[in-house]
């Protein structure tokens, strides 16, 4: 007889086996270049550093005495104060910090590198017959708000630290490492 009509399309069947991946396709030609982006926020570099000295001789009347300093070599920023003798922390991070003393004759020199009220290092200089040159460096973890200063300390015997108007025999310095 004649091919009948179509009927009506059935139930979907269940899902088979899945077949093996076929071969990777050849790459299609290269896409059009995009817009540009927005512009990104600008590197931020954060510094602080200073570097004092100071030309006065100084006696310790007092058991406790802050090193006041009259030379200004480097004050980025203005973060040491001339007047207070100490360093304010703006920048947390690890700061490298030195100090280097020109010790007198039959006198001791006495002093410790302060974070706020704390010692943190001393340098020291039992009495002598000849002067000499004294340094102490440490590495200290600052937050903001933070003091490093210098501070002179009396014991039993007279501390002192020798300079003259001419030359810079003392000086204290700093700056932020990261």
């Amino acid at each position: 007889g004649e091919k009948g009509d179509r009927g009506e399309r059935g139930l979907q069947g269940k899902f088979g086996r899945t077949g093996v991946a076929g071969s990777r396709g050849h790459p299609g030609p290269k896409g059009q270049k995009g817009s540009v982006g927005a512009p990104g926020e600008r590197c931020k570099s954060h510094y602080a550093a200073f570097s004092v000295g100071r030309k006065k001789p100084l006696h310790s009347n007092d058991y406790y005495q802050t090193l006041i300093f009259d030379t200004e070599f480097v004050n980025l920023y203005g973060h040491f104060n001339m007047f207070t003798g100490k360093f304010y922390c703006y920048v947390p991070g690890i700061y490298y910090f030195s100090l280097h003393v020109h010790t007198w004759n039959q006198k001791e020199t006495y002093l410790h590198i302060m974070r706020n009220a704390a010692e943190a290092v001393i340098l020291y200089a039992q009495v002598g017959e000849r002067s000499v040159m004294q340094s102490q460096s440490v590495l200290l973890e600052l937050h903001e708000r933070d003091e490093v200063w210098v501070r002179l300390y009396k014991g039993e015997r007279e501390n002192a630290v020798f300079s003259d108007e001419y030359d810079t025999y003392v000086t204290f310095s700093g700056h932020l490492v990261k």
